[in-house]
């Protein structure tokens, strides 16, 4: 077994409470399909047998997945706080090989190998995933008119090839200027400096950092501190190197320090390729093997996605948009199964368009038109109802003569007798009265109207 492929599902969506607060993230339904679904599928595609899901008991309960792996559930209890490297590290007796971390809210189509053979080419300690961010082009319900927070931009160093991570820092831990380290431009003249780009949050890591990680516990964060380190260490000495030969008088601290260094995990496991390094003339120097054998032992790569979806379902928006594009997605991933249920009952075939996903059990009445929508499994319509770019989830009940316009209804929701509702976000188990009318509004929880 190369690799142990690990998917983290116990976040609890902190940047879409909204949808958050009643359904767990993994679970949140995308083309009527639980979000945790399109990691695993992704797996599966590439031919992983086993995979450990970190999660948490209540969401393992609910999970009904359609899957040939072994899923290996590893469940953190509700009152632990732990960040993606502290769920990594509660897992490290389990990991025996180098390891393949997702995250649960990763939607793509993307070749998983292209990732995978950087790591396995360049004997890298990490390579992962980044694409061109994109912002949502559907209205966000509930904010219209809203100030829309400034996202703290990522500048990313590539080298020409546009495959070594050369620098990663965030526009938050920057003072008012880029510095670069004379360490990086000695070994690296050119340099290309990117920002708009979304981390995939999938890496393929080492086992040795995953052995750093148990003893240095201050990391808890794999995207915003293990990363960036990793990036870091390329171009710095070991710190047994930069301390100078040990000597008598070093005192416990500094010895210490250096047992939490990334290179004192870095195992001598390149037997056959130290004779090629030391006997190599220079030709060996240039090409894609020149970084393996005369380099630094810590080397991270970069797929950068040109073209293909890659999302992060982790905004009211993004998981709008993720939904929209749900049906081209699955045609991608050659999922041969009709967009409307076998056991869906629709009066009216013609009404319902060609891009629209409807659920099982589900009834559709008279003279009802669905477009651009997804529709959940066991809901009732009935007649004289338009749903326009809606996301309806599961067991959702709609009256007489309504109308939905770009709009999400969560589970067990009822929308009685001509409503109008457009750009809304109507909680699990809500009722919305006879003929009322919600424009641009969060309607969730215990408090009946909630406008932001």
């Amino acid at each position: 077994m190369e690799f142990q492929a690990v998917v983290m599902a116990a976040g609890g969506g902190s940047r879409m409470t909204d949808l958050t607060s009643s359904i767990p993230k993994p679970l949140l339904p995308v083309g009527n399909r639980p979000l945790l679904w399109y990691p695993l599928n992704l797996l599966e595609r590439a031919g992983f047998e086993e995979v450990i899901v970190i999660t948490r008991k209540e969401i393992q309960k609910m999970l009904n997945l359609d899957t040939k792996m072994k899923l290996d559930f590893v469940c953190i209890s509700d009152n632990m706080d732990m960040g993606t490297a502290d769920s990594l590290r509660h897992i490290h007796q389990k990991i025996k090989t180098d390891v393949l971390v997702l995250s649960c809210d990763l939607i793509t189509d993307v070749d998983l190998y292209k990732v995978v053979d950087l790591f396995r080419t360049h004997d890298a300690t990490l390579s992962m995933l980044m694409k061109k961010s994109h912002e949502p082009t559907e209205v966000v319900p509930g904010q219209k008119g809203k100030k829309k927070p400034v996202e703290q931009r990522d500048f990313i160093g590539v080298d020409d090839t546009g495959k070594r991570l050369l620098f990663m820092a965030n526009e938050a831990d920057l003072d008012e200027e880029l510095v670069i380290k004379r360490s990086i431009l000695q070994k690296h003249p050119r340099m290309h400096i990117r920002t708009g780009l979304m981390d995939a949050h999938l890496y393929c890591l080492k086992k040795y950092v995953v052995d750093f990680l148990v003893e240095n516990r201050s990391i808890t964060s794999l995207r915003s501190e293990l990363i960036p380190h990793l990036v870091r260490k390329q171009f710095s000495s070991p710190t047994s190197l930069q301390q100078g030969l040990d000597n008598r008088e070093k005192d416990q601290k500094k010895k210490e320090q250096t047992s939490l260094d990334i290179y004192s995990f870095i195992k001598e496991d390149n037997s056959l390729l130290k004779p090629a390094a030391d006997n190599s003339c220079w030709n060996d120097h240039r090409g894609d093997m020149n970084e393996t054998l005369h380099e630094g032992k810590v080397r991270c790569y970069v797929h950068i996605m040109k073209e293909g979806l890659c999302y992060r379902v982790n905004t009211l928006g993004l998981y709008i948009e993720a939904n929209r594009q749900v049906p081209k997605l699955l045609l991608n991933l050659g999922v041969e199964e009709p967009l409307v249920h076998g056991s869906a009952q629709i009066t009216d075939r013609g009404m319902v368009g060609s891009d629209s996903i409807i659920g099982s059990s589900t009834q559709v009445g008279e003279k009802t038109s669905i477009k651009h929508s997804i529709i959940g499994s066991m809901c009732t319509i009935k007649d004289k109802v338009k749903i326009t770019n809606c996301i309806i989830m599961n067991s959702v009940t709609i009256e007489e003569g309504c109308c939905l316009q770009g709009s999400v209804i969560c589970h067990n929701a009822v929308i009685e007798k001509g409503a109008d509702i457009k750009d809304c976000l109507i909680g699990s188990d809500q009722r919305l009265e006879t003929k009322a009318k919600h424009v641009n509004e969060v309607i969730v929880g215990t408090e009946q109207l909630m406008e932001i």
